[in-house]
């Protein structure tokens, strides 16, 4: 506990009225400019999307020596306080808090939760001074408690009180959770760890959880230190649990996640479900972002600018290689086997493979675009875009195998050698090719060329035969034959149409109402997509009825036979072993 009180910007945050969505908030500056300026970002790291967080802020207003000062809105996102220097300046704000999702806040009867991008105000001049954050206990829940990532100053046992942040940075880099919720306690690697299980039901088996959250601590904190302490002193896993939901969203010393609460593992059940293992999944690159993207960071991320856009073509590196250890290290804990660890990478690999896109943008290029497109996906979003994440997975996978090959030295020994080099800060591309050059013997200048910047296919099908597994080419489902993705929901309707196959190639368009088909002479309903293969039976030629605003039209479609999806298989155990289940 810390016993002193610093004169940075205080902030008071009250769940004010639950019923309504509001924060109250109360920002006393003790030693405020003249014309102070305040604002609100614009986004929030880790997620990038500028999401306007101020359109929830109202009702801002200033006092000073008693007296009401005037302030002024000078942007979206800022305004000017008519205050003078010489005495504390008091701001009053309320914050709507509706967004159930890691990114920014909600309030309810049941629950409270925000991150510092959402609720408090960014004081300019002051942004490298420390902060304090007060929790209000709630009256009418006495039975709420309060958990965060901060360092507490004065605090209750429920968690009620106020903690310090060394900035600005780090206020608005540790989220809040409130409410009455499952908390437990571990150690990882000596370092305590706290996980907070939000909206869970009776069936919850929390010492599951704990039990193998705290092995992919550790077999993380191994795989970057040995033996070493971790950066951080404590850490805390914020879980929101509800009907359907999925993500996750990385701080210093913690992490936001949402799940669905029936991916939970159950008391009597010791199966290891497919939406246990997304749920350990989502854990692990959440904490592998501890070191990946939060430390080890873009040169372009030494610094955020929270008013805009912070443009790097490096997500593919902090995002999809992430996204290659995920479920790579949950394969070296020990928490799932070989069969479930390949079907996992089968998954990755197909998604890639079946995105058009691929052949258009690079993942640097993606990486660059995020803040257009990733984030705002639409109908055309598969034929123009590929993903950071799987693609940047694969990425990560070919370097691996590649080194590994070459007998010189493998990725987990690159990124250890980045960490090093890099003084676990900002990097740089030109880090990630010296670091190869030096460890791998070679110029990897045409392998990112290639890989990186390029939109060739990845060698990827060589690289895993020649580590043990093999390649099966099997029939695509339906869709993929036909080049859609569709909604069965209300009928059959077409979400997208992809590039080059047989839909467009018809004349599909995306929002298309599928109707039916004519075949032989019968017309007939479609109820669901896979109808299509009973009623043309050996037929390789129908003709689709569609509805395209209110308009009927008769579309003359091919079924291909020829689409193939990838599915791998584990030939040779001991040489595939030594590159997935190797222990560091």
């Amino acid at each position: 506990m810390i016993a002193s009180r610093h004169a940075g910007p205080h902030y008071r945050v009250e769940a004010a009225d639950p019923a309504a969505h509001l924060f109250q908030v109360t920002l006393t500056i003790a030693q405020p400019q003249a014309a102070q300026r305040v604002s609100l970002p614009a986004w929030i790291p880790g997620s990038y999307l500028v999401r306007e967080f101020a359109r929830h802020l109202q009702k801002l207003g200033a006092r000073q020596d008693g007296k009401t000062v005037a302030v002024h809105q000078l942007d979206k996102a800022s305004w000017q306080v008519d205050c003078v220097a010489s005495s504390p300046l008091v701001l009053t704000y309320e914050v709507y808090a509706f967004d159930n999702s890691v990114r920014t806040a909600w309030l309810d009867s049941q629950r409270g939760f925000f991150n510092g991008t959402s609720l408090c105000l960014k004081v300019h001049g002051q942004a490298q001074e420390p902060h304090e954050l007060e929790l209000v206990a709630p009256r009418a829940y006495p039975h709420w408690e309060a958990a965060t990532g901060l360092e507490p100053l004065k605090t209750g046992k429920r968690g009620f009180g106020t903690y310090v942040a060394v900035d600005y940075d780090e206020l608005v880099d540790c989220p809040v959770e409130l409410g009455a919720f499952f908390s437990a306690e571990f150690r990882a690697c000596g370092v305590p760890h706290r996980i907070v299980v939000a909206g869970a039901t009776e069936a919850f088996d929390g010492d599951r959880l704990v039990a193998d959250t705290q092995r992919i601590c550790e077999q993380q904190i191994r795989f970057w230190h040995d033996r070493r302490k971790p950066p951080f002193k404590s850490y805390v896993f914020l879980l929101n649990t509800v009907d359907d939901g999925y993500g996750g969203l990385e701080h210093r010393n913690s992490t936001a996640l949402i799940a669905g609460r029936r991916d939970l593992p159950r008391r009597g059940d010791t199966r290891m479900s497919e939406g246990y293992v997304t749920l350990l999944g989502l854990i692990s690159h959440e904490y592998f972002h501890t070191w990946n993207v939060k430390r080890l960071r873009p040169a372009e991320f030494a610094y955020y600018d929270y008013s805009g856009e912070n443009y790097t073509q490096l997500l593919w590196f902090f995002e999809g290689f992430t996204s290659y250890y995920d479920d790579l290290l949950l394969r070296r804990a020990g928490l799932i086997d070989d069969a479930t660890y390949l079907k996992l990478l089968t998954k990755t690999a197909n998604q890639v493979l079946q995105t058009p896109g691929r052949e258009v943008q690079s993942v640097a290029q993606a990486s660059f675009d995020a803040w257009v497109k990733y984030y705002r996906q639409d109908e055309n979003t598969a034929n123009a875009t590929v993903s950071y994440y799987t693609k940047g997975a694969l990425v990560a996978l070919c370097f691996d195998l590649t080194m590994r090959l070459e007998g010189h030295t493998t990725l987990d020994e690159v990124m250890r050698a980045l960490w090093l080099r890099c003084k676990s800060g900002p990097m740089a591309e030109a880090d990630f090719a010296a670091v190869l050059k030096e460890l791998g013997g070679r110029s990897y200048s045409r392998e990112l060329a290639a890989w990186v910047h390029g939109t060739r296919e990845l060698p990827l099908r060589e690289l895993l035969e020649r580590h043990g597994v093999q390649v099966m080419d099997e029939p695509a489902q339906l869709q993929q034959r036909l080049g859609v993705r569709v909604s069965e929901s209300q009928g059959v309707v077409l979400k997208n149409v992809l590039r080059g196959g047989a839909a467009e190639q018809a004349g599909f368009a995306a929002n298309d109402e599928w109707v039916g088909v004519e075949v032989a002479g019968s017309a007939w309903r479609l109820s669901k997509l896979d109808d299509l293969l009973l009623y043309a039976g050996s037929h390789r030629k129908v003709t689709a009825i569609v509805a395209r605003d209110r308009r009927l039209l008769r579309l003359e479609l091919g079924i291909p036979a020829a689409v193939t999806t990838w599915r791998l298989v584990l030939r040779d155990a001991s040489r595939a072993q030594q590159w997935y289940a190797a222990q560091h």
